[in-house]
Parts: structure tokens; sequence; C-alpha cells
């Protein structure tokens, strides 16, 4: 990991992506309203295509807004620099997009009644996509091979942290039963965890 990534928490976050208000601390007093709805994921784990979905039923199937604003105003990224702001100053009900994993979202949304909707993605594909994605985008690292990359993954050094800190524990457990035994025949020094 490189100078262009900050560790807050422990989940390496991109400078050039991050709002100050993360890098300060200013986001712990975010406040989500009642009737907020967010949309939680890894990257690359099918968070557009959610935010279009969410998008369409908020306007009951009129594609128009969807066509003529950005997805980025639609559904601010609440971690995302110069969008952060935007989302303050937003009338509900309010689209809000995250890759954080859950230690770093705002507290107020555990008292508030905001929806949460939480994308999972076979982490194969995630890999896979979040190394092509960061050929084409400036924010992010980018691996010089898919190996590299792997191996950067593996280690919990993706674009927002480790994978696995975007499930629950119960979540992970299944995760790890189910590619134990699809990996069983593979050699043991392949899983630095073992």
């Amino acid at each position: 990991m490189s100078e262009d990534y900050i560790w807050l928490e422990g989940v390496p976050l991109s400078r050039k992506y991050l709002t100050s208000k993360y890098q300060t601390g200013e986001w712990r007093n975010f406040m989500f309203k009642e009737d907020d709805i967010l949309t939680v994921s890894y990257p690359k784990s099918g968070t557009h295509w959610m935010i279009e979905i969410l998008s369409l039923i908020q306007n009951k199937g009129d594609p128009k807004w969807v066509q003529s604003v950005p997805i980025w105003d639609r559904s601010p990224w609440l971690e995302a620099r110069r969008l952060y702001e935007a989302l303050e100053a937003k009338e509900g009900p309010r689209l809000i997009t995250s890759h954080l994993p859950i230690q770093l979202l705002p507290k107020s949304l555990f008292t508030s009644k905001a929806k949460i909707i939480h994308l999972i993605r076979d982490p194969r594909d995630v890999l896979v996509s979040g190394y092509f994605f960061s050929k084409i985008c400036f924010y992010f690292h980018q691996s010089a091979s898919l190996q590299a990359h792997f191996e950067c993954f593996m280690q919990g050094n993706g674009i927002s942290g480790d994978w696995r800190n975007h499930l629950t524990v119960a979540q992970a457990e299944a995760f790890d039963r189910a590619f134990q035994e699809k990996m069983v025949d593979l050699p043991p020094e392949l899983f630095p965890w073992e």
C-alpha cells in the first residue's frame, strides 16, 4: 500500500477518494434520517446496478431522473470527497451509498430507522472486477499484475479493507467452510490464515 492510502481503524482507504471528514473524524457526526436508504457493499459487488434499481423504484419507474441525473448525485457515496457535503444538504428520502465496513459507518445509522441494503458478491468476481477497474480509476492502487492484486486482496488490503469485513460473523464462518471445502485439494501454503 502506498502513501496514497490512510489507515482508518485498521482499514486502508484511498486519500484521493476519501472526504476530509473521514480523515479528521468528523464523519462520526453524520446524521442518518429516518427515511434514508443506505446501500452498503464491498467495491465491485453490484453497487451501481442496485442504485439504478432503487432510483427507478423511488421514481415509480420513470427513467427521466435516472437518465438526467448522474449516479453520484442520485445516491452519493458517504465517504467520497465532494459528495459528503451534498449529501448532508440533500432532502429525504435520500439514497446513500457506501463501500465502508460496518465499523466505519456513522453511529447514527444504528439508532435511526434508515433502511440498509447489503450487497455481497462472490469474492472471485470482486477480485477480477476490482483488478480491471483499478486500471481505469485514478484513486485506487494499480497492481502490476492480477497475481499482485490477488496477493493484496488476500492480505485484506483491498479497495476498502478486507472483503470479509463486509460480512457478519455467521456469513464469514459460512464462507470459510464453503471455501475450505472447495480448496481442500490445493496446497495449504496458499492460505496464509491457516
